[in-house]
Parts: C-alpha cells; sequence; structure tokens
C-alpha cells in the first residue's frame, strides 16, 4: 500500500467525514424501526398458563361436513403449508385439533388464529361453532386480520375434545397456510389478538386516513413553488403509499374488480418504491434524467404485465418485477449513503437510515411472500407468525421525510425571518445614515443660501445702491447737485435698500411678510400723491418655493409700477393683486388713470424696459395693456421657471 494511501485510510475516510451525532442516529431509529417487531412478538401465553395441549391432523376432502375418522387423517405440526396446482380444481384442506379442556375451570375459552386469509368453517365436537366468509366464483377474500373465535358456552370435555377446520383453496393461489392454532382461556389471548389487530388493521387504517389527507397539503406547497421537487416526491409517495396499504384495509373484493384491484396495488408499490429512488436521487443532487425516465418505465412494467397476462400472472409479476424493485431500493440507499458521506448533514444520515430499514423490511416481505419455506428453516418461530413490516417502515420512512422536509420548511422561514431582521437593521442604520447625510445638507445649504444671500446683497449695494451713492457722491464734489435733487436722491436710494431688506426679510418670514411690509411703506406715499391703494394679497402656505432673489426682483417690478402710476398716470386708484400657489405667482397692478401706448417709443421713462428686463431674468411672462380708462400689468410666474430664473440672475 501506498504512503498516501495508507495516509488516506489512517484519516478514517470515510467514517470521520461523517458528523459525530451520525453514530447516534441509528440506535434511535433502530429503536423506533424494532418498536413494531417488540410489539409483534407472537407473546404466547406463558408456561403457567392452561394453554391446552394441540394434536393436530391433516386431511384434503370434498366433503362439506368433517371427515369420520380412518386412514385420510395423518398427523401434522402448525403451522402447515399446502402446495396448490394451478392447472387442476383443488380440495378443501381440513384439520382437526385434539385437546383437553378444564373441566373445573368456568370462564370462556378461545381458539386464536393469527391470520386465515381465505376464511373456513369451524367444529367443535361434531357441532358448527363458526363460519368465516371464503372466497366464491363471485367473490374474493383476502383476510390480513387476526381471528379470536369464542368457544360455545359450557365446560369443555376433560378429554378429547376436537376442533375441526375447513380451509377452501383460494382461486389463483399457490399454497395454502394453516398458521399455528392456540386454544386457551379468552382472558389470556385478547391481549395477543388485539396487539395483532392494532398492528395488522388498525394502523393501516391510520395509515390511510393520512395518505390521503396529508399530500392535500403537501401537493398544494409543490402546486405553488414548483422549484420544490421534494415536496411533490413526498406527496406523491404518501399518495401512492395510501393507496398500497388499502390492501390491509378492503379485504372482500367483487371477483370482476379483483383484477383491476391488483394492478393498482403492483402499481401503487412500484410508483412507491420509484419515487422513494427519485427522491433519494433528488435529495443527493444528482440529476440524472435518463435513469429517472427508466426508473418510471419499470414502475410502469409490473402493472403492464399484469394488464396483458391476467391475474394468473399475479404470482410472476410479483415474484420477478418485486424483486427487481428491491434493487431499486437498494439503488436509492445507495444514493443516500452518497448525499452522507458526501455532504455531511445529519439530515442525509437520518435519511439512509430510514431508507436502509425500510430496504430491509422490504427484503424480509419478500422472502415472506416468495421464500416462505427458507424463511422458515432461518427463523422459525418468527416466520410462522407471517408479519409483513414494510408497512410500518415505510411509515417510519415517511415520517423521517416529512420531518426532514418540515425542518427544511421551517429553516426557510427562519432564514426568511433573519433575513428580515437583518433588512431592518440595515435599512435602519441606511436612514439614520440618511437622516444625518440629511442633516449636515440642510446645515450646508442654510450655510449656503445664508453666502448666497450676503453675495446678492453685496451685488445689489455695488450694482445699485453703491453706484448711486457714487453718482451722488461725484455730482456733490462737482457742486453740480442742488439739495432739493440731492434730497430725493437720497430718499430713492433708502428705498432701494429697504426693498433688498424687505426681500432677504422674505427668506425667513415669508412672501407674504415682504409684501405686506412693501405695501405698508408705499400706502401713505400714494395717498399723499392723491391715489388710494386697494390690496388683495393671497398666499398659499405651500408658495414657499418663490425665492428671496424672486421676491426682490417682483418688489422692485410693483416698485417701477407704483412710481409710473404716481409720476405719469394721474390715477385716482391703484389696485394691487398678488395671488400665489404652490404652483404659479400672479402679480397684477391696476390703475384708472391715464393710459398709454405700449408699443411707443417713448415708454423709456416709465420703466417699460426695466419691468421687461426684470421679467425676464425670472423667465416670467409679463402682460402690460393700456387704454383710455387706464393700465394693467399683470406678471405670471410658474414654479417650474422660478429656479431657473434665480440662476439665470444670479
Amino acid at each position: 500500500m501506498s504512503s498516501a494511501r495508507l495516509a488516506w485510510w489512517r484519516a478514517g475516510w470515510p467514517l470521520r467525514a461523517l458528523p459525530t451525532s451520525f453514530w447516534l442516529l441509528p440506535l434511535v431509529l433502530v429503536a423506533l424501526g424494532g418498536l413494531p417487531v417488540l410489539l409483534l412478538q407472537p407473546s404466547r401465553v406463558a408456561d403457567a398458563a392452561p394453554m391446552a395441549a394441540l394434536q393436530v391432523s391433516y386431511a384434503v376432502s370434498d366433503a362439506a361436513v368433517p371427515p369420520p375418522d380412518g386412514a385420510i387423517w395423518e398427523r401434522v405440526q402448525l403451522p402447515h403449508y399446502r402446495l396448490l396446482r394451478r392447472d387442476a380444481p383443488e380440495s378443501a384442506s381440513w384439520y382437526r385439533v385434539e385437546f383437553d379442556g378444564d373441566a373445573s375451570s368456568q370462564e370462556p375459552w378461545a381458539a386464536y388464529l393469527p391470520y386465515l386469509y381465505n376464511g373456513g368453517t369451524l367444529w367443535l365436537n361434531g357441532a358448527p361453532m363458526a363460519s368465516i366468509l371464503s372466497s366464491r366464483p363471485d367473490l374474493h377474500v383476502r383476510w390480513e386480520r387476526p381471528y379470536l373465535v369464542t368457544l360455545p358456552n359450557g365446560p369443555l370435555w376433560p378429554h378429547g375434545n376436537v376442533l375441526v377446520l375447513r380451509l377452501p383453496p383460494a382461486a389463483g393461489a399457490s399454497i395454502l397456510r394453516m398458521p399455528a392454532l392456540e386454544v386457551a382461556p379468552l382472558r389470556l389471548l385478547m391481549p395477543v389478538y388485539d396487539r395483532r389487530l392494532f398492528w395488522v388493521r388498525t394502523m393501516p387504517q391510520i395509515t390511510v386516513a393520512v395518505g390521503i389527507l396529508l399530500p392535500c397539503f403537501v401537493l398544494f406547497i409543490w402546486w405553488r413553488r414548483r422549484s420544490e421537487v421534494l415536496y411533490g416526491l413526498f406527496g406523491v409517495a404518501v399518495l401512492l403509499w395510501a393507496v398500497r396499504t388499502l390492501t390491509f384495509v378492503i379485504e372482500v373484493i367483487p371477483h370482476d374488480e379483483w383484477r383491476w384491484w391488483r394492478i393498482s396495488y403492483h402499481a401503487a408499490t412500484g410508483g412507491f418504491v420509484v419515487v422513494m429512488a427519485l427522491f433519494a436521487l433528488r435529495f443527493a443532487r444528482l440529476n440524472r434524467p435518463l435513469l429517472e425516465r427508466a426508473l418510471v418505465g419499470y414502475a410502469l412494467l409490473g402493472p403492464l404485465w399484469l394488464l396483458v397476462q391476467g391475474p394468473g400472472a399475479d404470482a410472476w409479476v410479483g415474484y420477478v418485477w418485486g424483486g427487481g424493485l428491491i434493487g431499486v431500493g437498494l439503488g436509492a440507499v445507495a444514493a443516500t449513503a452518497w448525499a452522507a458521506v458526501t455532504r455531511r448533514e445529519k439530515t442525509a444520515a437520518l435519511l439512509l437510515i430510514a431508507l436502509a430499514l425500510a430496504a430491509c423490511a422490504g427484503v424480509h416481505d419478500y422472502l415472506m411472500a416468495y421464500g416462505a419455506l427458507a424463511l422458515s428453516r432461518w427463523l422459525p418461530e418468527w416466520s410462522q407468525q407471517r408479519f409483513f413490516l414494510l408497512h410500518h417502515a415505510a411509515n417510519l420512512l415517511l415520517l423521517v421525510m416529512g420531518g426532514l422536509l418540515t425542518q427544511r420548511f421551517i429553516d426557510a422561514l427562519t432564514a426568511i425571518q433573519t433575513l428580515n431582521h437583518t433588512l431592518e437593521d440595515r435599512v435602519a442604520a441606511r436612514e439614520a445614515e440618511l437622516a444625518d447625510n440629511y442633516s449636515r445638507m440642510a446645515v450646508m445649504q442654510r450655510e449656503h443660501a445664508a453666502a448666497e444671500e450676503r453675495r446678492r446683497i453685496m451685488r445689489d449695494l455695488h450694482d445699485g445702491l453703491g453706484s448711486q451713492l457714487f453718482i451722488l457722491l461725484s455730482r456733490v464734489e462737482r457742486g453740480v447737485m442742488q439739495p432739493p435733487e440731492l434730497s430725493q436722491s437720497l430718499r430713492a436710494c433708502i428705498a432701494d435698500m429697504r426693498l433688498s431688506l424687505d426681500a432677504s426679510a422674505a427668506q425667513d418670514a415669508g412672501l407674504e411678510s415682504a409684501l405686506a411690509d412693501f405695501l405698508y411703506r408705499w400706502q401713505p406715499l400714494l395717498r399723499e400723491a392723491g391715489v388710494q391703494p386697494v390690496w388683495r394679497v393671497q398666499v398659499a402656505e405651500q408658495a414657499a418655493w418663490i425665492s428671496a432673489h424672486a421676491t426682490l426682483q417682483l418688489l422692485r417690478l410693483m416698485q417701477e409700477a407704483f412710481t409710473n402710476v404716481v409720476k405719469h398716470a394721474g390715477a385716482g386708484e391703484v389696485r394691487v393683486e398678488v395671488v400665489a400657489t404652490p404652483e404659479l405667482l400672479t402679480v397684477t397692478v391696476i390703475d384708472n388713470g391715464r393710459g398709454f401706448r405700449v408699443d411707443a417709443t417713448d415708454t423709456a421713462g416709465r420703466g417699460i424696459v426695466n419691468m421687461r428686463t426684470r421679467a425676464a431674468a425670472l423667465h416670467a411672462r409679463l402682460t402690460i395693456s393700456a387704454d383710455s380708462g387706464g393700465t394693467c400689468l399683470r406678471l405670471e410666474l410658474p414654479r417650474t421657471q422660478a429656479g431657473a430664473g434665480a440662476g439665470a440672475s444670479s
């Protein structure tokens, strides 16, 4: 052995590849899997119990009543098997059981039969005692349940009691079986009967009920989540197993339906085994489409064979095709073992053990059905009870599969919940980060706005008030300006400064406050000039989009309009209407003075050019109309143009 192989062997692979808890799982599953075996033990009456010693004789006869004593009877031991020929009608099998009774006991006695597949008739001491339905030409019977026949009331004979059983041959059967009979007090046989009845009769009924209801839920999950193939396979497997288990529940079938009953039984059996193999392949992540199609084809082969050949081929279908299903089951075990070794997951190890138990139970049942003679040589005490274990091991397997898929479902929900919590934490952190960024941006915007406002004030002072003061200073130094003219010019400078301050106050106090201050100062000036002002100001709360720069240009434009009214219009009244909505600012100034031609060339003195320039800087629409009845000035500033106007004018 090379050093590399030696190191690999000493490393303990693949044993070390399995999780530590893997070695505890066999103990748990063996305990669970062995529970039915422990409960299904023959549990004969204790040695100290008054069980009758039996002497059994066997005979073959077509008689309808017990044959008389004679040479046809031969001594046998129970259980007893009789091979039947298919090419000729068979006679009934008779069993004569002699036992001694307890004449001093008044408690009831009974005869216990663990199975009596084709029914039969019982006589006690020459008198008919009980009749169990047997197959007829129009009816097929297959009793899986045990029978506990209470002996007639009255004391038994001290010696020589004779219990005779007639077992008719079943149509198409290849072997007739007589189980080990027990005769004892009823109280001692009742627990044995109840235990076997539960596992052979009641448990299949529970399996069928659960197997019909559970797939509705599981297949609904698969229907809504087609990518979850394991749920779909599990639902189909449970449904097929419920159909297969009906053979332990429905024991009397009309003869015309027997053929289809057996076809459905084989279809459910093969389908279940193949679906288990498909589940194992998908669980092991072995995507083999051709192999999956071949397995489905093999599952259909047995039912089609029986459909073509008829009920006479039932035994061969079970023997040949059913034997091949054992290989399919072992392949499923191998695929799961591969998953357990490569993935090192507890779920794979658990499924492996459950599948292995089911495969062993399948081999056991196959030998019980088609190799009973060989099995009786290996396990005589066990084989005579004819306990079929697959329907218990399969229940355990389905329970494990359901548990794994349930855990998978819970893990998915847990992952989603964890992801939601993680996302919530991340969103909360992101929200906090964004809030912090917004706070910093708000501070920066306020600082930027303050800086812009300072630059605007400096620009206004330089371009407006500064230029005017410089010109005034120059004219005063040259002595060309008289005091009245100087006083008027200084008042104009002060008014322009106040206008700038009002516009700056609008940034914090709002447009309505700036208009109120502006109109408050102009109201006495207009009245001194003989003009009665009428105000209408309507500013919505959502009109904060109007910037300080736009407010300044608006106030200067209104100042130009009021100046024209005082100097040129000769009006007695001026109406001012300011309406600010969330989307539009409208300013209207109407006087009742002398109109003028708007298109005339001598309008420069009226400030029309300045007003149009200011409106253009705001990207607003200015409309001036005049006639003999007065002048109307209307300014419209949409919200979409306010930002562009502010940027262009800066």
